[in-house]
């Protein structure tokens, strides 16, 4: 059986983390949610989906969420990759599947999803420039050729994992990762993945916003 562990960040999503977790565990029976300060109950309901949740008393961000589950999932001695994955059902069970198997069958030391090595994702021209400003900014910065340098779906082998060290909590966190990455030097690939803007997550403003975070961290980090 497979010794994956998903890690999931979680900030108020009691509405739809629930089913993320249930549609996971179908294939990834180990499944750790990192609440991030939440006050909507999600703490709950990931429990009852099946997912061990670790909790953190105050919001912190997304990074130190990551932080905190990868240390977590390493602590498993029959650990064989880490994915990391969304809570808000913007990602699919069957990317990260294909992802992870490419983790377990020796092929790469990293897997980093990208929703630009296909056409199936929907992206307004607003987000498109963004991602692709970043991903060129995030090339002349590391030398790492990426299509996509801000997308949450990866996979890493337990080794590559040991190595990171997240220090800044917040949206920077992305590009943080993608320099550590590259100071390591592993055996990486993309795979193409589909991002599903949902009407949850547009009803959030996660798409808007993430784009106006994306930029200040290029320009002000």
């Amino acid at each position: 059986m497979s010794r994956t562990w998903i890690v999931i960040p979680m900030y108020n999503e009691a509405s739809v983390v629930g089913t993320v977790i249930e549609g996971l565990r179908k294939e990834f029976p180990h499944v750790v949610c990192v609440d991030d300060g939440s006050t909507d109950g999600s703490q709950d309901i990931a429990r009852q989906a099946g997912a061990v949740v670790v909790q953190h008393p105050v919001n912190l961000g997304q990074g130190a969420a990551l932080q905190t589950g990868i240390e977590y999932s390493l602590q498993d001695p029959q650990l064989d990759c880490i994915v990391t994955f969304d809570a808000d059902g913007q990602h699919r069970v069957v990317d990260a599947l294909a992802m992870a198997d490419r983790i377990r069958s020796g092929e790469a030391d990293v897997v980093l999803g990208s929703r630009f090595l296909d056409n199936r994702t929907k992206l307004s021209p607003l987000k498109r420039l963004v991602l692709r400003t970043a991903a060129v900014q995030s090339r002349m910065s590391t030398g790492m050729a990426l299509t996509d340098a801000h997308n949450g779906l990866r996979a890493f082998s337990p080794n590559v994992a040991r190595n990171i060290h997240l220090q800044q909590n917040r949206m920077a966190h992305a590009s943080e990762l993608v320099h550590q990455l590259a100071e390591m030097n592993p055996r990486w690939v993309e795979h193409p993945v589909e991002i599903i803007y949902t009407d949850y997550s547009k009803s959030k403003g996660q798409s808007l916003l993430n784009s106006v975070n994306i930029v200040a961290d290029l320009f002000f980090r």
